[in-house]
């Protein structure tokens, strides 16, 4: 069985070429990273990838992991419309992984962080019988953060870019669902190569008044009630308006279940005041966006279907304290 290299060898090794900006005084090697003070509020968010829960080696390479545990954390930064500017890494490890994993895991990351403008200035690294990454990511405030308690009565209802995508690729990687050729390709990409929406959500936090956000991670109905929850009301969502990508539709059709339920997409979800177009919204954003529903009063979430009928839905999707 191969066994990982020792803990300061590993950290000496993983550390050299980390990239870092102009807050960062004090890097990796000290006891704590020395940032320099700013006068913006700060954003914090730390999420865990556990190995056999939210990963399987055996479907990507290490360094697409690596970029996928830091665009998990990135996409939250992104739902508050935030600035990324730091982070920290612990990295549990198991043996049966050398040293030449953890290349391609810090190459991934330290690429994802580069793009991101996002230092990585420490971490930690402990044994353990499975494999995972911790990543605690920092940001800052630019205009407003954008918060889940702000959604009113009126307010129209948006996504960016498609849903689905990544919940259809999991389960083609599990062998639950079959697929080929470039529809396959492009959703198991969405799973295991998510984009945060970062750009996008800067831009949606500079509008006023500000939106009510959230990013899909855990399925659009559970992140959506979280979203009625907070701001105490609710939503009516038309089916027909989801955004199915095509090669969404060409696996699994017009069932919009997955595209519900589903986690793992890492689009913003939003809830607007002003009456604005797809098409502005697009060109202000810089990416695909569609209105899906609108908040109501009642405080519950109803699903319109192709034929009119409406159905009360419940806010479940992904949770990570219940086997899948």
């Amino acid at each position: 069985m191969k066994e990982p290299p020792g803990e300061f060898e590993l950290i000496a090794r993983l550390c050299g070429k980390l990239p870092r900006t102009r807050r960062v005084i004090l890097g990796p090697g000290d006891d704590c990273a020395l940032l320099a003070p700013s006068p913006r509020p700060q954003l914090i968010t730390v999420d865990s990838m556990v190995e056999g829960v939210h990963f399987n080696l055996q479907w990507g390479t290490p360094a697409m992991l690596g970029a996928r545990a830091l665009n998990v954390n990135l996409s939250d930064i992104a739902a508050m419309g935030g600035v990324p500017t730091s982070c920290v890494v612990n990295l549990a490890v198991r043996p049966g992984l050398d040293a030449g994993f953890f290349d391609g895991l810090y190459r991934g990351l330290r690429k994802a962080a580069a793009e991101a403008a996002v230092a990585v200035v420490g971490g930690n690294i402990t044994r353990a019988n499975q494999l995972s990454i911790t990543i605690t990511l920092l940001g800052e405030v630019e205009t407003q953060a954008m918060r889940r308690d702000t959604a009113r009565p009126g307010d129209k209802v948006y996504v960016t870019g498609n849903i689905g995508d990544a919940a259809l690729g999991l389960r083609i990687l599990q062998n639950k669902i079959p697929a080929v050729g470039s529809a396959r390709n492009q959703l198991v990409k969405r799973f295991l190569q998510p984009r945060a929406q970062v750009a996008a959500g800067r831009k949606l936090a500079r509008l006023q008044p500000t939106p009510a956000a959230i990013d899909i991670s855990d399925g659009l109905w559970q992140d959506l009630g979280h979203i009625l929850e907070c701001s105490g009301v609710g939503a009516r969502i038309i089916s027909t308006r989801l955004p199915l990508s095509a090669a969404y539709r060409r696996v699994y059709g017009d069932d919009c279940d997955l595209a519900l339920s589903g986690g793992d997409d890492y689009e913003l979800l939003f809830c607007l005041r002003n009456e604005i177009s797809e098409a502005a919204l697009r060109r202000h954003l810089g990416v695909a966006v569609s209105c899906i529903g609108e908040i109501t009063r009642d405080k519950q979430a109803l699903l319109v279907n192709s034929t009119g009928n409406i159905s009360a839905v419940s806010h479940r999707g992904w949770d990570q304290l219940r086997p899948s």
